[in-house]
């Protein structure tokens, strides 16, 4: 395996998943012809899925053949930019942005998403993803023994305990079927045969 603290190692293209207080890095070679870094900026912008106030903003460092993603636990002297260790989990939507710097007008060149885990080194860390978390409490509101925070969590910006029933049940089903991609995924990376792996017997 590469050391994956040293730059020249750095994945092409985002990751998918990233734990709260680590480092993590990547690059887009895709980028740097058509817009090098001394006249453009580019930086990623991305805020959690139930459409609350967390934000996280990734600005790419220019090099010769790339730009260069960075994120490290204590984040840099740019208030916009926090550490990993003060994300917040959940799945998160981005869209990847180029500014040109004498102008600062702005053009949107990629859209995707990601999921900030859990630092299990923390006490009393939930290590259930998102979806997982939110799947429970939605079960919990439909069995009327719903949480006592649910209110605290939201789709579309209501409170949970003030989603329609028959929008609780979508999506209660949107969030298992992304529980049961994460799970297949994990099984595919370890190795393991995921749920979408077909099996042929000759």
């Amino acid at each position: 395996m590469a050391n994956l603290f040293d730059a020249s190692n750095a994945p092409e293209g985002e990751p998918s998943e990233i734990v709260i207080g680590d480092f993590s890095q990547w690059k887009r070679s895709d980028l740097i012809e058509d817009y090098p870094s001394d006249s453009y900026t580019a930086r990623y912008v991305a805020r959690i899925t139930n459409g609350g106030s967390n934000e996280i903003i990734i600005t790419g460092a220019g090099q010769t053949t790339h730009y260069l993603f960075t994120v490290t636990k204590d984040g840099t002297s740019d208030p916009e930019v926090t550490g990993s260790e003060d994300y917040v989990q959940g799945h998160y939507f981005y869209q990847l942005e180029i500014e040109r710097n004498s102008d600062n007008e702005r053009i949107i060149v990629d859209r995707g998403h990601f999921s900030i885990l859990p630092d299990l080194d923390v006490n009393q860390a939930d290590p259930r993803s998102h979806a997982e978390v939110m799947v429970g409490k939605i079960e919990s509101i439909l069995q009327g023994k719903a949480d006592a925070d649910v209110s605290s969590y939201s789709i579309a910006g209501r409170s949970l305990n003030k989603v329609p029933f028959d929008e609780l049940i979508n999506a209660r089903d949107y969030y298992k079927q992304e529980l049961a991609k994460e799970t297949n995924n994990i099984d595919i990376k370890h190795g393991r045969k995921g749920s979408s792996t077909i099996q042929v017997r000759f």
